[in-house]
């Protein structure tokens, strides 16, 4: 976890190329909303969206910030890693972070997305029965927990 730190101002864009990557390769085929994936969803949006919140962000530097994690609470918001970079334990590290530094318990994953299910599964989060429907969709978040 030697690679993991505080997010500043200067990983503002890296964690916005990494969300926006992230969203569009993974949930753009469950949502099909051009408008939003290919329009609102850029990185300068992203960048104003996080700014001032650096405080609850944890950047993935090893010379390159390659993953961020967002917390608020104990609850994981968001986690994402470059996607060329899935499995190299990138993730998993920071999710280690999360629930040893920040006592991460609790996340809602997109029903849809099994590969993160399961990513959180293999690290001791559960399913629960708990459920939820994403913004303005038909599509369901369920809660996992530690």
């Amino acid at each position: 976890m030697n690679n993991i730190r505080q997010a500043e101002e200067k990983d503002l864009n890296r964690i916005a190329e990494i969300m926006v990557a992230n969203f569009r390769l993974y949930f753009y085929p469950f949502f099909l909303n051009d408008d939003y994936y290919f329009g609102e969803l850029n990185v300068p949006a992203v960048i104003k969206r996080f700014e001032g919140q650096l405080d609850s962000i944890w950047v993935y530097d090893d010379g390159v910030v390659k993953g961020f994690l967002y917390m608020i609470g104990t609850e994981i918001q968001k986690l994402y890693v470059e996607p060329i970079l899935h499995s190299k334990g990138i993730g998993e590290q920071l999710l280690a972070f999360a629930v040893n530094e920040c006592g991460a318990d609790h996340l809602w994953a997109l029903e849809l997305n099994t590969r993160a299910i399961s990513f959180y599964q293999r690290h001791g989060f559960h399913l629960t029965e708990e459920r939820k429907p994403e913004d303005d969709t038909d599509k369901m978040l369920i809660l996992l927990k530690k």
